[in-house]
């Protein structure tokens, strides 16, 4: 049976990139400040230690913010 997947991450994802969108479109935040919030996220990520009980847990949080960095996913870049 194929895992369940996170849909409240998920969901909650494509909230924050909406606003964050919203936000950088209406300049009310610009991108500079947008990319800083997701890196200041995935070095939150990379330096909570590792629990047992969810082994790897943050170090894939802070890859997928960083790939969504490096992929503008968040950012409409001109």
């Amino acid at each position: 049976m194929p895992p369940i997947p996170d849909v409240s991450g998920n969901a909650a994802l494509a909230i924050v990139e909406s606003l964050m969108l919203a936000l950088n479109d209406r300049n009310i935040l610009p991108e500079h400040e947008i990319m800083g919030i997701l890196k200041d996220a995935a070095a939150a990520h990379e330096a909570i230690p590792e629990t047992p009980d969810k082994p790897g847990h943050n170090a894939s949080v802070a890859a997928m913010i960083n790939r969504i960095i490096a992929g503008g996913n968040s950012v409409r870049r001109s």
